[in-house]
């Protein structure tokens, strides 16, 4: 079975592609946006989905924990 590259909530695809950028950056990929993915090793690929799982749980713990 294929899996479809469609997102879950289409309107989410905006702020996650902004969260890619920023935290690339955070991390060092300049010029994130305009780099051929291909090129980039699957480590710093890795890296910026798991610093941006990061960022997303962080944010939920915040918003649960009333700070």
């Amino acid at each position: 079975m294929s899996r479809s590259r469609k997102p879950v909530n289409p309107s989410a695809q905006k702020a996650l592609d902004q969260l890619k950028l920023e935290t690339a950056s955070e991390i060092g990929l300049t010029d994130y946006q305009n780099t051929n993915k291909g090129t980039l090793t699957s480590a710093d690929n890795g890296r910026v989905g798991g610093q941006m799982v990061r960022k997303m749980i962080q944010s939920q713990e915040q918003k649960f924990s009333g700070k």
